[in-house]
């Protein structure tokens, strides 16, 4: 750590202007917390789709830009549907001088990067000769220039690679948390950012961890990290980690965090599949979900019913998809994310990094982007979370009265009628049908007498108006609570299933015991409160479109004319 002296580092800020004060944004900045919703200054709804940039590694600059533009990135970013970056910094980009004073090129020169000055050179050659803290200052203006909100996070102290117990960067006192330096750092980033209107937020740590861990050292220094921020920089949320590699909020349900000001405070949470271990792969789907998802609700989950916005600023999955503990794991985890309308940012875009953990060029398979950067790792991936990447419900978002969307994790789409004489299917979720849940557990297309009604089993469900039988009614069953189940006249229990085409159909219910081999995502559904509006708009059944049937005019004027 080179010799700490702040009137070196604060004329170095004032040497170099900051860039970024003219992005422009789309919605209407900045933005504040409506109890458990962020909003912006209209009070509207905004839902933070955001997506992990890193630049905390031992170049200290955002990774990827010796493969591609900025600009371009940012580009790629908005077409992926992110409204958002959550962008990390090491604590040392601003407390440490020898750091601090680097240029672009020399950073890479001292680590022997010299086929990334290159691409630098090539791709962005106006930050190539630029302090670190100017670079970084560069790809927040070139977001902002995008309508791409950033949240700064102070991911790590030291550059590197994060995160483990034994680092040095885990907690207050560590060698490389030094409470005092880290307020420093984050009031200096503050008001390095202040005005610049597309920052957002800050998250004060990233998974705080290790042997000194402690809640009362928690409270103490993350109150005064909050306040520091919130001080220097009033416009932006500041966004509060917990213990355990930010896995334990739970301290929280009996001593909120004491602060001087009001709504701006949002808390984050992290969740992999990695973080249970392998047991998505050794145990039974059903219990491992049900499990797991109670215990987030548990440590975390419990303060969106507080009045706070809870951000789960990491999750992620190995894009290839051959990881079955991810991938059983990713059907959970939307579920949940669905159900709770969960604000959220994906680990992560980088498709290659720099230099990670002395590997040059390491190829990032949780990444989105190639190793090139010019490619989409797994489109289909990108497919299943755009459903979440809109808000299903909040504030200003009252286009229609409150229903329920069915929404199916493994593929993220929704269940679609067309009309009464065609398949319900699964389709984009912004046509979803909306249905209402009665206490006697029928499901109701919302507007009609219609409800959802199984067949035996292998056949396609079917809408009908004979509501009060066996067929009709359906239950959240299994430890997940994601299998929608109903009994046939014969007393035999069927689940909602999805055939190869996308149909909604009903079979036998999968995994039901202990069995670790079986896959039960296509029979996991959600039920997910909303007030979006179908983005067609109101799906109507002309009279015309009935085929010709006995007692077709009857049934017309006893649905009142349309459906």
């Amino acid at each position: 750590m080179g010799r700490f002296t702040s009137l070196s580092i604060l004329s170095l800020f004032l040497l170099f202007p900051i860039i970024t004060q003219h992005a422009k944004p789309a919605m209407s900045l900045p933005l504040s917390t409506n109890s458990r919703w962020i909003v912006d200054e209209e009070g509207q709804r905004v839902k933070l789709a955001c997506v992990n940039w890193v630049s905390h590694l031992e170049p200290v600059v955002a990774e990827g830009l010796s493969k591609q533009p900025m600009d371009m990135i940012a580009k790629r970013i908005v077409s992926m549907g992110f409204n958002c970056v959550r962008f990390t910094w090491p604590l040392f980009l601003v407390t440490n001088d020898s750091l601090a004073s680097l240029t672009v090129r020399q950073s890479f020169q001292r680590l022997g990067l010299l086929e990334s000055i290159a691409g630098i050179q090539a791709n962005n050659p106006s930050i190539i000769d630029v302090s670190l803290i100017k670079a970084y200052q560069a790809v927040v203006s070139s977001l902002g220039e995008n309508n791409v909100m950033v949240i700064l996070d102070n991911h790590i102290s030291k550059p590197g690679w994060c995160c483990s117990n034994f680092d040095g960067n885990g907690f207050f006192g560590d060698p490389y948390l030094n409470p005092d330096l880290w307020i420093t750092g984050l009031t200096r980033m503050a008001t390095l950012f202040s005005g610049v209107t597309n920052v957002v937020g800050m998250s004060l740590r990233n998974e705080l961890r290790g042997p000194k861990q402690n809640v009362n050292d928690w409270y103490r220094y993350m109150q005064k990290g909050a306040e520091a921020v919130h001080s220097a920089n009033p416009d932006v949320l500041v966004i509060l980690s917990g213990l355990n590699y930010d896995k334990d909020l739970s301290f929280i349900r009996n001593q909120p965090a004491n602060l001087t000001f009001a709504g701006k405070l949002v808390f984050e949470v992290h969740w992999y599949g990695f973080s249970d271990g392998q047991a998505w792969v050794t145990g039974n789907p059903n219990q491992i979900c049900g499990r797991v998802a109670k215990d987030m609700m548990r440590t975390s989950g419990f303060l969106l019913d507080q009045g706070y916005p809870l951000f789960v600023s990491e999750f992620g999955v190995d894009q290839r998809g051959t990881n079955v503990n991810d991938n059983r794991y990713l059907n959970c985890f939307l579920g949940v994310a669905a159900e709770l309308d969960l604000d959220w940012a994906l680990w992560t875009l980088v498709g290659s990094y720099y230099l990670r953990e002395g590997v040059v060029g390491l190829n990032e398979y949780y990444g989105v982007l190639d190793w090139n950067w010019c490619g989409i790792r797994n489109s289909s991936f990108l497919d299943r979370i755009s459903a979440l990447q809109s808000p299903f419900r909040g504030p200003g978002l009252s286009e229609t009265k409150l229903h329920k969307v069915i929404f199916h994790p493994s593929t993220g789409l929704c269940v679609q009628r067309k009309s009464l004489v065609d398949p319900l299917l699964l389709g984009a979720c912004t046509d979803s049908e909306a249905w209402s849940y009665s206490p006697q557990k029928t499901l109701v297309v919302k507007g009609t007498y219609f409800c959802l009604q199984a067949d035996e089993s292998g056949t396609l469900a079917k809408l009908g108006i004979f509501c009060s039988e066996s067929n009709s009614k359906w239950e959240m069953i299994a430890d997940s609570q994601m299998h929608l189940s109903s009994k046939l006249r014969n007393g035999t229990s069927i689940c909602l299933d999805v055939d190869s085409n996308n149909n909604i159909v009903t079979s036998s219910c999968k995994c039901l015991n202990k069995d670790n081999m079986c896959d039960p995502g296509s029979q996991w559904f959600k039920l997910v409160d909303s007030t979006r509006s179908r983005s067609g708009g109101k799906s109507f059944l002309h009279f015309d479109s009935i085929p010709d049937l006995p007692g077709k005019e009857f049934f017309w004027n006893l649905l009142g004319g349309s459906i």
